[in-house]
């Protein structure tokens, strides 16, 4: 048996969503389609992954940070603290060794 969702989107609006999703960080994007996951009710995480193109998990995380928005370390922050590249030291000076 299918379950279906009623505040399915038309086309058009669904080609709206992948758009903007598209230009979104990642954890913009992740509470985006948690968003709007909840605002399609029953099936609505399925429904959003499927237009999004992301996992249900993603999706899952994305409404555990919408629970927990004011306990956020990372607010203001693309990436959480340490992640991503690191610095690169400045280089030791060169031996006067000849």
């Amino acid at each position: 048996m299918a379950i279906t969702v009623a505040n399915r989107l038309d086309a058009n609006n669904e080609q709206r969503m992948r758009e903007f999703a598209a230009t979104l960080t990642e954890k913009d994007r992740r509470r985006f389609a948690a968003f709007e996951a909840k605002q399609q009710g029953y099936g609505g995480i399925e429904y959003v992954a499927g237009i999004i193109g992301c996992s249900r998990r993603t999706i899952e995380r994305g409404i555990e940070e919408l629970d927990h928005l004011d306990q956020d370390p990372a607010a203001g922050q693309v990436r959480r603290p340490g992640a991503g590249r690191k610095k690169r030291f400045a280089q030791s000076p060169k031996s006067d060794r000849t």
